[in-house]
């Protein structure tokens, strides 16, 4: 049996809404995933943990997201960004290497980082959607992509579906 994951830019879903005025409700979103696309994992990718922020962890994980922390040395925690990105490539490359039962791979971020990694997952027919925080924050190089291939979490509809109210 197959089954589809979705991996989230924190990040990058965060300040996309945040930047138009708007919030995600983590509950509805995980909601929607799994009824709209059938996602049976989703991956929440943040920065180093920080306890300060425990409260948003203990969000995530009661949510039904799977948070995912980078890795920084003890002296450069607080001083670098999230930079999630490259874990978030090497999680989706190993796991559609390692797991044949995985179907599709959704993600959830306008960043253009993960451009050449899109392309590969739609070469190897692995690939959902692209699923994009804020259409005026996407990044021009997904301009290229079949519109099949990406929706918009700030499109009304969408939008109503899973914003915090």
């Amino acid at each position: 049996m197959s089954y589809n994951q979705a991996f989230i830019d924190g990040q990058n879903l965060y300040l996309s809404t945040k930047a138009n005025s708007w919030t995600i409700d983590l509950y509805k979103l995980r909601r929607y995933l799994a009824e709209k696309y059938l996602i049976a994992k989703a991956y929440y990718f943040l920065g180093a943990a920080d306890p300060a922020h425990q409260k948003l962890y203990d969000l995530i994980r009661a949510a039904n997201f799977i948070p995912v922390f980078r890795a920084h040395s003890q002296e450069m925690r607080g001083k670098k960004k999230g930079n999630v990105d490259t874990d978030i490539v090497f999680t989706i490359i190993t796991k559609t290497i390692g797991d044949r039962t995985l179907n599709k791979i959704f993600l959830v971020s306008g960043d253009g980082d993960y451009y050449l990694t899109i392309n590969y997952l739609i070469a190897q027919k692995r690939f959902g959607k692209l699923l994009v925080p804020s259409r005026r924050a996407m990044s021009s190089l997904y301009k290229s992509l079949e519109p099949r291939y990406i929706s918009f979490l700030d499109d009304l509809g969408v939008r109503a579906k899973i914003e915090l109210r």
